[in-house]
Protein backbone atom coordinates (compact mmCIF):
# COMPACT_ATOMS: atom_id res chain seq x y z
CA UNK A 1 0.00 0.00 0.00
CA UNK A 2 1.33 3.44 -0.88
CA UNK A 3 2.31 5.44 2.17
CA UNK A 4 0.94 8.93 2.71
CA UNK A 5 3.45 11.59 3.66
CA UNK A 6 2.56 12.88 7.11
CA UNK A 7 2.66 16.61 7.61
CA UNK A 8 0.42 19.19 9.15
CA UNK A 9 -1.67 21.14 6.66
CA UNK A 10 -4.08 23.82 7.93
CA UNK A 11 -7.73 23.32 7.05
CA UNK A 12 -7.66 26.73 5.36
CA UNK A 13 -5.04 25.49 2.91
CA UNK A 14 -7.19 22.48 2.04
CA UNK A 15 -10.21 24.75 1.53
CA UNK A 16 -8.14 26.98 -0.76
CA UNK A 17 -7.16 24.00 -2.90
CA UNK A 18 -10.77 22.91 -3.25
CA UNK A 19 -11.87 26.44 -4.12
CA UNK A 20 -9.18 26.62 -6.80
CA UNK A 21 -10.37 23.29 -8.20
CA UNK A 22 -13.96 24.55 -8.23
CA UNK A 23 -12.91 27.63 -10.18
CA UNK A 24 -11.05 25.55 -12.76
CA UNK A 25 -13.85 23.07 -13.63
CA UNK A 26 -17.06 23.44 -15.66
CA UNK A 27 -20.05 23.47 -13.25
CA UNK A 28 -21.62 20.35 -14.81
CA UNK A 29 -18.41 18.30 -14.56
CA UNK A 30 -19.01 15.36 -12.19
CA UNK A 31 -15.88 16.08 -10.16
CA UNK A 32 -16.96 19.73 -9.85
CA UNK A 33 -20.37 18.61 -8.53
CA UNK A 34 -18.79 16.51 -5.80
CA UNK A 35 -16.12 19.11 -5.09
CA UNK A 36 -18.78 21.73 -4.33
CA UNK A 37 -20.43 19.33 -1.90
CA UNK A 38 -17.17 18.47 -0.19
CA UNK A 39 -16.05 22.08 -0.05
CA UNK A 40 -19.27 22.93 1.80
CA UNK A 41 -18.60 20.12 4.29
CA UNK A 42 -14.99 21.19 4.88
CA UNK A 43 -15.99 24.82 5.36
CA UNK A 44 -18.68 23.77 7.86
CA UNK A 45 -16.18 21.63 9.79
CA UNK A 46 -13.73 24.53 9.81
CA UNK A 47 -16.39 26.88 11.21
CA UNK A 48 -17.27 24.40 13.92
CA UNK A 49 -13.63 23.95 14.87
CA UNK A 50 -13.20 27.72 15.06
CA UNK A 51 -16.37 27.93 17.14
CA UNK A 52 -15.12 25.40 19.67
CA UNK A 53 -17.64 22.74 18.69
CA UNK A 54 -14.93 20.04 18.71
CA UNK A 55 -13.54 19.39 22.21
CA UNK A 56 -10.20 18.24 20.76
CA UNK A 57 -9.49 20.75 18.00
CA UNK A 58 -6.09 19.26 17.11
CA UNK A 59 -7.60 15.81 16.57
CA UNK A 60 -10.45 17.25 14.51
CA UNK A 61 -8.08 19.28 12.32
CA UNK A 62 -5.78 16.33 11.80
CA UNK A 63 -8.60 13.98 10.80
CA UNK A 64 -10.20 16.61 8.56
CA UNK A 65 -6.96 17.36 6.73
CA UNK A 66 -5.89 13.73 6.33
CA UNK A 67 -9.38 13.00 5.00
CA UNK A 68 -9.28 15.84 2.46
CA UNK A 69 -5.78 14.94 1.33
CA UNK A 70 -7.00 11.52 0.22
CA UNK A 71 -9.51 13.11 -2.14
CA UNK A 72 -7.07 15.74 -3.41
CA UNK A 73 -4.45 13.06 -4.13
CA UNK A 74 -7.03 11.16 -6.21
CA UNK A 75 -7.77 14.34 -8.20
CA UNK A 76 -4.06 14.96 -8.67
CA UNK A 77 -3.51 11.41 -9.91
CA UNK A 78 -6.31 11.72 -12.47
CA UNK A 79 -5.06 15.14 -13.62
CA UNK A 80 -1.57 13.73 -14.15
CA UNK A 81 -3.01 10.70 -16.00
CA UNK A 82 -2.00 8.31 -13.24
CA UNK A 83 -4.46 5.74 -11.88
CA UNK A 84 -6.43 7.00 -8.89
CA UNK A 85 -7.77 4.48 -6.36
CA UNK A 86 -10.43 2.16 -7.77
CA UNK A 87 -13.13 3.80 -5.67
CA UNK A 88 -12.61 7.09 -7.54
CA UNK A 89 -12.22 5.77 -11.08
CA UNK A 90 -15.96 5.62 -11.94
CA UNK A 91 -16.40 9.30 -11.11
CA UNK A 92 -13.45 10.33 -13.26
CA UNK A 93 -14.56 8.01 -16.06
CA UNK A 94 -18.19 9.26 -16.17
CA UNK A 95 -17.65 12.87 -15.07
CA UNK A 96 -18.82 14.26 -18.44
CA UNK A 97 -21.44 11.65 -19.35
CA UNK A 98 -24.69 13.42 -20.32
CA UNK A 99 -26.83 10.58 -18.94
CA UNK A 100 -25.49 10.85 -15.39
CA UNK A 101 -27.31 13.32 -13.17
CA UNK A 102 -25.72 15.71 -10.67
CA UNK A 103 -27.11 13.81 -7.66
CA UNK A 104 -25.39 10.66 -8.92
CA UNK A 105 -22.05 12.47 -9.16
CA UNK A 106 -22.42 13.92 -5.67
CA UNK A 107 -23.33 10.66 -3.99
CA UNK A 108 -20.78 8.60 -5.94
CA UNK A 109 -18.09 10.97 -4.66
CA UNK A 110 -19.40 10.69 -1.12
CA UNK A 111 -19.44 6.90 -1.48
CA UNK A 112 -15.78 6.84 -2.54
CA UNK A 113 -14.66 9.31 0.08
CA UNK A 114 -16.57 7.81 3.01
CA UNK A 115 -16.35 4.15 2.01
CA UNK A 116 -12.62 4.10 1.32
CA UNK A 117 -10.80 7.34 2.13
CA UNK A 118 -12.22 7.92 5.60
CA UNK A 119 -11.04 4.58 6.96
CA UNK A 120 -7.51 5.28 5.74
CA UNK A 121 -7.69 8.85 7.02
CA UNK A 122 -8.53 7.61 10.53
CA UNK A 123 -5.41 5.43 10.45
CA UNK A 124 -3.35 8.31 9.04
CA UNK A 125 -4.58 10.58 11.85
CA UNK A 126 -3.90 7.95 14.53
CA UNK A 127 -0.32 7.63 13.33
CA UNK A 128 0.14 11.40 13.30
CA UNK A 129 -1.39 11.86 16.76
CA UNK A 130 0.03 8.62 18.21
CA UNK A 131 -3.36 7.46 19.41
CA UNK A 132 -5.84 4.63 18.92
CA UNK A 133 -8.98 4.99 16.76
CA UNK A 134 -11.14 4.99 19.91
CA UNK A 135 -9.61 8.35 20.83
CA UNK A 136 -10.89 9.83 17.55
CA UNK A 137 -14.38 8.40 17.74
CA UNK A 138 -16.00 11.65 18.91
CA UNK A 139 -14.43 13.60 16.02
CA UNK A 140 -15.40 10.84 13.59
CA UNK A 141 -19.02 10.92 14.79
CA UNK A 142 -19.29 14.72 14.68
CA UNK A 143 -17.99 14.88 11.11
CA UNK A 144 -20.28 11.97 10.17
CA UNK A 145 -23.34 13.69 11.64
CA UNK A 146 -22.58 16.78 9.56
CA UNK A 147 -22.25 14.65 6.42
CA UNK A 148 -25.61 12.99 7.04
CA UNK A 149 -27.28 16.39 7.34
CA UNK A 150 -25.60 17.57 4.17
CA UNK A 151 -26.56 14.41 2.28
CA UNK A 152 -30.21 15.06 3.08
CA UNK A 153 -29.88 18.60 1.70
CA UNK A 154 -28.08 17.33 -1.41
CA UNK A 155 -30.87 14.87 -2.17
CA UNK A 156 -33.47 17.62 -1.79
CA UNK A 157 -31.54 20.12 -3.92
CA UNK A 158 -30.44 17.78 -6.71
CA UNK A 159 -33.33 15.33 -6.99
CA UNK A 160 -35.16 16.28 -10.20
CA UNK A 161 -38.90 16.65 -10.63
CA UNK A 162 -41.83 17.25 -8.27
CA UNK A 163 -42.24 14.95 -5.27
CA UNK A 164 -45.11 13.02 -6.82
CA UNK A 165 -42.91 11.94 -9.72
CA UNK A 166 -39.90 10.92 -7.67
CA UNK A 167 -41.37 7.51 -6.83
CA UNK A 168 -41.34 6.60 -10.52
CA UNK A 169 -37.94 8.17 -11.23
CA UNK A 170 -35.29 5.47 -11.86
CA UNK A 171 -32.85 7.62 -9.92
CA UNK A 172 -34.90 7.07 -6.77
CA UNK A 173 -34.53 3.32 -7.10
CA UNK A 174 -30.88 3.39 -8.17
CA UNK A 175 -29.71 5.41 -5.17
CA UNK A 176 -32.30 4.28 -2.65
CA UNK A 177 -30.29 1.22 -1.63
CA UNK A 178 -27.27 3.29 -0.53
CA UNK A 179 -27.13 4.75 2.96
CA UNK A 180 -24.49 7.12 4.31
CA UNK A 181 -25.25 5.93 7.84
CA UNK A 182 -24.50 2.33 6.89
CA UNK A 183 -21.42 3.37 4.95
CA UNK A 184 -20.15 5.33 7.94
CA UNK A 185 -20.65 2.37 10.29
CA UNK A 186 -18.79 0.08 7.88
CA UNK A 187 -15.98 2.61 7.59
CA UNK A 188 -15.48 2.79 11.35
CA UNK A 189 -15.22 -1.01 11.47
CA UNK A 190 -12.73 -0.94 8.57
CA UNK A 191 -10.62 1.72 10.31
CA UNK A 192 -10.47 -0.33 13.51
CA UNK A 193 -9.53 -3.44 11.53
CA UNK A 194 -6.78 -1.58 9.65
CA UNK A 195 -5.37 -0.25 12.89
CA UNK A 196 -5.39 -3.74 14.43
CA UNK A 197 -3.48 -5.18 11.46
CA UNK A 198 -1.10 -2.23 10.99
CA UNK A 199 1.96 -4.39 11.70
CA UNK A 200 0.89 -6.93 9.06
CA UNK A 201 1.68 -5.09 5.78
CA UNK A 202 0.69 -7.90 3.41
CA UNK A 203 -2.68 -8.38 5.07
CA UNK A 204 -3.21 -4.62 5.25
CA UNK A 205 -2.49 -4.20 1.55
CA UNK A 206 -4.91 -6.98 0.63
CA UNK A 207 -7.62 -5.54 2.90
CA UNK A 208 -7.24 -2.04 1.43
CA UNK A 209 -7.27 -3.33 -2.15
CA UNK A 210 -10.48 -5.27 -1.56
CA UNK A 211 -12.12 -2.36 0.23
CA UNK A 212 -11.13 -0.06 -2.63
CA UNK A 213 -12.51 -2.46 -5.24
CA UNK A 214 -15.80 -3.00 -3.39
CA UNK A 215 -16.40 0.73 -2.95
CA UNK A 216 -15.49 1.31 -6.60
CA UNK A 217 -18.01 -1.31 -7.70
CA UNK A 218 -20.76 0.42 -5.73
CA UNK A 219 -19.73 3.76 -7.23
CA UNK A 220 -19.94 2.35 -10.75
CA UNK A 221 -23.50 1.19 -10.10
CA UNK A 222 -24.44 4.61 -8.72
CA UNK A 223 -23.23 6.25 -11.92
CA UNK A 224 -25.39 4.16 -14.26
CA UNK A 225 -26.54 6.53 -17.04
CA UNK A 226 -30.28 7.19 -16.89
CA UNK A 227 -32.81 8.44 -19.44
CA UNK A 228 -33.63 12.13 -19.23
Amino acid sequence: MAQLEYFTTPVDAVVSRMRALDASLPPRDGVAVFNRVYLAVTEAVDRRIDGGRFPDARAAITLDVRFAERYLMAVEAATEERRPPACWRPLFQFRRHPGVRPLQFALAGINAHIGHDLALAVVDACRTLDCDPAELEDEFDRVGDLLVTLEERIREDLMPGPDLLQVADPLTHLLGAWSLDRARDATWSAARALWAMRRLPDLTEEFVERLDAAVGFAGRMMLTPLPA
